[in-house]
C-alpha cells in the first residue's frame, strides 16, 4: 500500500517508535509518580523527559506548562472551554476544524473570518473582527483540508497588541512545520502526537503560557492535593485528571527526538518539495481541479478533484485499484470545504509524510490520469 493519508494519522513511523513502543508498555504500564516504587517513579521522568522534549521543540521557556492528552481534539476543548464562558465573542477563521467551530459555537458568540479561496486568511480581518469583550482568538497553523499555512505570527502580534489570548491548532504542523510558541506569541498551543509528531495514537497535548488560568473542564483524579476539594491551580496537574498513558508519552518522547535529531526543516522542505510537485502534475491532467496553494504558504497536504466525481468514490477507486491510501469526503471540515469551493462533494485529500517518495507521487499522478481518463 502507498500510505498517503498523513493528515489523519501517520502509520509509517521510524524503527526507534515501534520499538520504544513495545519496551514502554511492557516496562512502563503504570500510574506515573503515583507509587513509591521503581516503575512509578520511572514512569514519571519519563513523561517530564517528553515534556522538556516537546519544549525544545516548540520553543517553549517552562515544560511544566505542557500538559498531555488523548489528541489535539481534547487540547482544542481543554482551552475553549477553559477560557471561554456564555457572554464572551471568540474569534475564528472559516478554515478550522470542527474541534474548533463545534466547541465555540455551543459557548459563546464568535465571528468567523472568511478565506479565500485558496484559504489564505488575511490578519487584518482578524484585527477588523475584535470585539470589547473578545476573549480568545482560535486558528488553524495549517489547513487539515488544502494544507494553507495561516499567518500566525502575525496574527500573534495582533493578539499581544490587545492583550487577547491565542490559541493555535497545530494537529496539521507539529513536527512538519518550525514552531516558535515565543516568537509566535502563541498563548495556548494544541498539537496531536500521533501525526506529524510521529508518535502513537492516543496521544497529544496542550501548551498553556505562563500567566493563563484555564477552567478545567474535567477534574479530579490528579494523585496530587488529595485533601483539597479543588483542582489543584498549577500545572500540568491542573489538567492531569486521571492516569496517563504513560507508555505511550514515554514513546512521544522518542519519536520527538528522532525528529529534533534529523532536523524538522529537512522534513518541512520535503513534505513541501513533493506536495508542489503532485500539485502541478494535477493541474495538468485535464477535468482535476487542485485547490489551495501550488507554492509558498503551504504544507504536504493537496486536495483535489476527479471531474463531477464524488470524492470518497474517488478515494475508494484510488485503493481498490491502485493501492493508494487517501481519504475523501468533508474531513470535519465543512466551512474549509465551502471557502476554497469544494463543498459540493468534499475533496480527495493526500498528505505527504517523512517516509513518502518521489516515486508515490508520481504512482498517484498515474492513478488520478487514468481514472480522470476512464471518466471522460
Amino acid at each position: 500500500m502507498i500510505y498517503l493519508d498523513n493528515p489523519a494519522t501517520s502509520m509509517q513511523k521510524p524503527s526507534v517508535v515501534y520499538d520504544a513502543m513495545y519496551r514502554n508498555t511492557v516496562r512502563y504500564s503504570v500510574n506515573a509518580g503515583r507509587g513509591g516504587h521503581w516503575a512509578s517513579i520511572a514512569g514519571a521522568e519519563g513523561i517530564a523527559e517528553a515534556q522538556e522534549e516537546l519544549a525544545g521543540l516548540f520553543n517553549i521557556t517552562n515544560p511544566e506548562r505542557i500538559a498531555f492528552t488523548q489528541n489535539a481534539t481534547y487540547a482544542l476543548n481543554m482551552a475553549i472551554g477553559g477560557i471561554l464562558k456564555p457572554g464572551d465573542h471568540a474569534i475564528i477563521t472559516s478554515m478550522e476544524h470542527n474541534s474548533v467551530l463545534r466547541p465555540v459555537h455551543r459557548i459563546c458568540s464568535y465571528t468567523m473570518v472568511q478565506a479565500n479561496q485558496a484559504g489564505e486568511i488575511n490578519p487584518a480581518d482578524i484585527e477588523r473582527a475584535i470585539r470589547k469583550n473578545t476573549r480568545l482568538v482560535i486558528t488553524t497553523h495549517a489547513s487539515n483540508v488544502c494544507g494553507t499555512i495561516m499567518p500566525v505570527r502575525k496574527i500573534g502580534e495582533i493578539c499581544r497588541k490587545y492583550s487577547i489570548p491565542y490559541l493555535v491548532d497545530s494537529a496539521q504542523t507539529a513536527g512538519i512545520i518550525p514552531i516558535d510558541a515565543e516568537a509566535m506569541n502563541i498563548s495556548l498551543l494544541a498539537f496531536s502526537g500521533h501525526k506529524g509528531l510521529m508518535g502513537p495514537l492516543g496521544t497529544g497535548g496542550l501548551y498553556v503560557r505562563e500567566g493563563i488560568k484555564l477552567n478545567p473542564v474535567i477534574v479530579g483524579g490528579t494523585g496530587t492535593e488529595s485533601k483539597n476539594k479543588n483542582q489543584p491551580d498549577s500545572m500540568p496537574d491542573m489538567l492531569h485528571s486521571g492516569t496517563l498513558n504513560t507508555p505511550a508519552i514515554m514513546t512521544l518522547s522518542t519519536a520527538v527526538k528522532y525528529i529534533r535529531n534529523i532536523g524538522i526543516e529537512n522534513i518541512d522542505r520535503k513534505e513541501r518539495f513533493l506536495a508542489q510537485k503532485l500539485f502541478e502534475g494535477l493541474m495538468n491532467i485535464k477535468g482535476v481541479t487542485v485547490y489551495g496553494l501550488a507554492t509558498g504558504n503551504r504544507n504536504g497536504t493537496v486536495a483535489f478533484n476527479i471531474g463531477d466525481m464524488d470524492s470518497q468514490e474517488a478515494a475508494d477507486i484510488l485503493n481498490r485499484k491502485f493501492g493508494i491510501a487517501t481519504r475523501g469526503g468533508y474531513h470535519c471540515s465543512y466551512i474549509a470545504h465551502r471557502s476554497i469551493g469544494s463543498e459540493k462533494s468534499g475533496a480527495v485529500r493526500i498528505g505527504f509524510g517523512l517516509f513518502s517518495t518521489k516515486a508515490e507521487a508520481e504512482k498517484l499522478l498515474f492513478a488520478v490520469n487514468k481514472i480522470a481518463a476512464d471518466s471522460r
